[in-house]
């Protein structure tokens, strides 16, 4: 007589109820490193650190009319700060940027006055100039395959001279002649270089053009396809290339920003002091690509925000208004500034490394 045995079914008890074992891989990270990795964040406490330190060694920073004084110098440098930065995630350079401001004034100034025009015909001609000077830059940069810095080291030498050889042709001298008498002056003033009270404080209509510019320039970074793209094509352009990414529109696009934001402080420049120097403007562009670097935007591309130059900006802004107030010899501006430099890019890179470590 067999028997035949039925095996009873396995029972798995439950564990336990308690803390869940991690790996490490899945854990999350702190909050404050998680905020670390953000390129805007060391920046913005170094922004405070130079705050609070010109607060304390130089009290005139305390008073409303200084501190608009400080974010007015900010703003001018910020504004064109943002769209260099907005190329060097998209992986390129833009050595013309600071002759470009002047070329663009000369030309608004040079074109009006001579030809007795209204001065808006100038200020049209001139954007229509500074988006070609873009758009060249950019169109040599992709068709040529050469780096960046060789096309618009080329560009700046030739504006360079160009600005200073035709102001002194048209105009027998290195500076351009005042155009306030001129028609449409009024009007265009009020636009690019008017000003506003605030408390009894002047406030100049730049530093809001300065916060809306950032504004849109993050929107556009970080909700649109366009702001996929630039961060695309400054990673690896040949990879974005192969996922459908316009790279010639994109980069061209974004020579041409910088050509629109040195048109925008070329009328500022123009419409606050009603003539222009030829020679000026030389060495803006190395404040402009610091305040990116400052900012959080890397050298090879790919990384950044438009935030970042925004604290950038009101740290060289800070230094070289704080400087004045404190009483200090103006010499030492930029020896601070590259001290300044050298201190946010290691800073940012410890912060960034601390950041990533698990």
């Amino acid at each position: 007589m067999s028997m035949t045995h039925h095996a009873e079914p396995a029972v798995t008890t439950p564990p336990a109820p308690g803390r869940k074992e991690s790996d490490g891989r899945t854990k999350q990270r702190p909050l404050a490193l998680r905020l670390l990795a953000r390129p805007e964040v060391g920046v913005f406490l170094g922004a405070v650190a130079v705050y609070v330190f010109f607060l304390i060694a130089a009290p005139p920073v305390r008073d409303g009319s200084s501190m608009a004084n400080i974010l007015y110098q900010s703003s001018t440098i910020g504004i064109m700060a943002l769209p260099v930065a907005l190329l060097m995630i998209g992986g390129e350079f833009d050595l013309s940027a600071g002759v470009a401001v002047i070329t663009s004034a000369l030309t608004a100034s040079m074109l009006s006055y001579q030809l007795t025009m209204n001065v808006w015909v100038g200020v049209v001609v001139a954007l229509l100039v500074s988006l070609g000077i873009g758009f060249l830059n950019g169109w040599m940069v992709v068709r040529t395959g050469l780096p960046s810095f060789l096309i618009t080291l080329g560009t700046f030498l030739i504006l360079q001279g160009v600005n200073l050889a035709v102001t002194k042709l048209i105009t027998t001298n290195v500076a351009t002649d005042d155009i306030s008498d001129m028609d449409g002056f009024g009007q265009a003033k009020k636009i690019f270089a008017s000003s506003f009270d605030v408390g009894g404080v002047q406030v100049k209509i730049t530093i809001v053009y300065w916060l809306v510019f950032a504004a849109i320039a993050t929107w556009v970074l970080l909700r649109t396809r366009y702001g996929n793209w630039i961060f695309a094509v400054g990673g690896n352009k040949e990879s974005a290339r192969a996922v459908g990414v316009p790279v010639t529109f994109t980069k061209i696009s974004l020579f041409m920003l910088v050509g629109f934001g040195a048109w925008f402080v070329g009328m500022h420049q123009l419409f606050t002091f009603n003539t222009v120097q030829s020679g000026e403007g030389v060495g803006q562009e190395l404040i402009y690509i610091s305040a990116a670097v400052i900012g959080g935007c890397l050298l090879t591309g790919g990384a950044g925000s438009a935030i970042g130059p925004v604290f950038g900006a009101f740290m060289f802004g800070m230094v070289q208004q704080g400087i004045v107030y404190a009483g200090w010899n103006p010499d030492w501006f930029k020896a601070f500034l590259g001290v300044m430099l050298l201190g946010a890019v290691l800073i940012n890179l410890w912060v960034q490394r601390t950041a990533t470590r698990r």
